[in-house]
């Protein structure tokens, strides 16, 4: 049925010329819902009879290379662990940054911003932070104390919107929407107030025990009444927005986001007992899983136990997943991680069980920093050079062998590598990350993707410029002797000139290439 769709759909685009806009909408109809024949013929003439006509249809030839690997049907997931609210500010100019600056005193803030504060336990931490970020314009997470009066300070700040947070809550929607067979989304704790933010789909599901048996329902249907509400602050900010601090005149670079991460002694980044039991089980339903959230873990909790405990039951969940399906592919996206000890767990203990990984350009740094190259990881932040990405990249899969894809999102470009043996062709993986690009693009957009047919706008948005500078990047380094062994592809991101939202930008990125590589090496079987 598809091929024979896409066939039909192509020559009436070449014969007719139609509107890509009415070309999308039939192709939605035709491959996401299945109908039938006798509809089909009418929904054709239905669209025919209104089409536009419009001779320029290099948009559908693009969308046509790239959604044959949007069907996710084949591929069952699990992921773990983190979801939470993101209580979402925009700060749209530099007023309410000033107003802060001379409430809390320069001089306070600078020699905040000096010191770096690897975690929030005052409002002035907070500040410090934030102008740090919006200076360098790059994307930051740092853990809140846990203090109640802290926390109502945050909370006393006007929020714009609250949606889906956590890298699993963003993951979990998403590859739900794109009609993935089966989304098993698991947190250790889940309210009603979180269960309502998932999308209410049938192929989304939350594990839970009954009677001693595994039972997969939605989460509407799954919370606990008495669990606690993990809430994390998003301070996304514009690209131009102008303030003063000291004698400094500081104006963004870029639009991008700040997170202050709330840690509740109540969070426990684990699989309860009974159902870590059933992992194996799990494991058999699945084909690949995404795992998150590690940053979470605190390194002291109020019972006495430690980050060491958490990261042994984490080695264990990831073998009893794996224990009766050795096949699964499972990835962990990582993320911004300001504890260097936890940091150092999560590279040594966990990334040698994982198959693939996925990163932006700050975590690549602080990860091949931590590995000792600190010199290599410095130009990665100060310059943002591609090449030194690329560098760090090889020299992580050559650190751990078990890697067989990584995946580095920038603003600027999606990028890739994997050993030169992998099946996939170059081709097939420059289609994957097109695909990438669109849904990032979409998502920067409109803030949410809410269906499949939202991706048109993501579509629309152009490549940028340096498409071609990247091109001959890779090129160049495929030709030197350190690189014979290794793929490389590398696809210009399409940029938002105002983005709606910057959150959640790169767990929308690697979910869609993760499961769209996973997707073709099924096919490939």
């Amino acid at each position: 049925m598809k091929k024979i769709s896409l066939n039909l759909l192509k020559n009436i685009v070449l014969n007719y010329k139609i509107s890509f806009k009415y070309i999308f909408s039939i192709f939605i109809i035709l491959n996401i819902f299945r109908i039938g024949v006798i509809n089909i013929c009418l929904l054709f003439a239905v669209f025919l009879g209104g089409a536009i006509m419009d001779t320029n249809c290099k948009e559908y030839n693009e969308y046509n290379e790239c959604m044959d690997y949007l069907d996710f049907s084949n591929i069952s997931i699990f992921l773990a662990y983190n979801v939470n609210v993101d209580a979402i500010k925009y700060y749209k100019d530099g007023k309410e940054i000033q107003n802060l600056i001379e409430k809390y005193g320069e001089y306070r803030i600078i020699e905040k911003y000096n010191e770096y504060p690897r975690k929030i336990c005052n409002p002035i931490d907070y500040i410090a932070r934030l102008i740090h970020a919006m200076i360098n314009g790059k994307p930051a997470e740092v853990p809140l104390l846990d203090d109640e009066n802290l926390n109502k300070w945050f909370d006393d700040l006007k929020y714009d919107e609250e949606r889906m947070g956590g890298q699993v809550g963003i993951i979990a929607n998403l590859l739900s929407i794109l009609r993935t067979k089966k989304v098993i989304a698991y947190s250790p704790i889940l309210s009603k107030k979180q269960a309502e933010m998932f999308v209410d789909n049938d192929n989304l599901v939350y594990p839970s025990i009954i009677d001693g048996n595994l039972m997969l329902k939605k989460p509407i249907e799954s919370y606990k009444e008495n669990d606690p509400l993990k809430i994390n602050r998003i301070f996304e900010y514009k690209e131009g927005i102008e303030f003063k601090l000291g004698d400094k005149r500081i104006i963004t670079p870029i639009a991008n986001r700040f997170i202050v991460a709330s840690r509740p002694d109540k969070l426990r980044l684990e699989i309860k007992e009974d159902l870590k039991e059933k992992l194996p089980e799990i494991g058999e339903q699945i084909d690949c899983a995404i795992f998150s959230g590690y940053q979470g873990i605190k390194e002291k909790y109020s019972d006495g136990k430690t980050h060491e405990y958490y990261f042994t039951k984490a080695e264990e969940d990831l073998d009893l997943l794996r224990q009766k399906n050795k096949n699964i592919k499972i990835h962990l996206e990582f993320a911004s991680i300001q504890n260097i000890n936890l940091r150092k767990n999560i590279i040594n203990r966990i990334l040698p069980k994982m198959d693939c990984l996925g990163m932006d350009e700050t975590e690549v740094a602080n990860l091949i920093s931590t590995m000792g190259y600190e010199e290599l990881g410095e130009k990665i932040i100060k310059y943002s050079k591609m090449e030194d990405a690329i560098e760090a990249s090889k020299i992580i899969m050559e650190t751990y062998p078990n890697l067989e894809l990584l995946q580095v999102h920038t603003l600027y470009y999606i990028m890739v590598i994997c050993k030169k043996d992998n099946p996939l062709t170059i081709e097939q993986f420059k289609r994957i990350l097109e695909l990438a690009t669109i849904l990032a693009a979409t998502k920067a957009k409109l803030g949410e993707i809410s269906k499949v047919s939202d991706l048109l706008n993501g579509l629309t948005v152009p490549h940028n410029k340096y498409g071609e500078l990247f091109k001959s990047i890779v090129e160049n380094m495929q030709k030197e002797e350190s690189y014979k062994d290794y793929k490389i592809v590398a696809m210009p991101s399409r940029l938002v000139d105002i983005p709606k939202s910057t959150v959640g930008l790169g767990d929308t990125i690697s979910s869609g290439a993760f499961v769209g590589y996973v997707s073709l090496l099924k096919e490939m079987e």
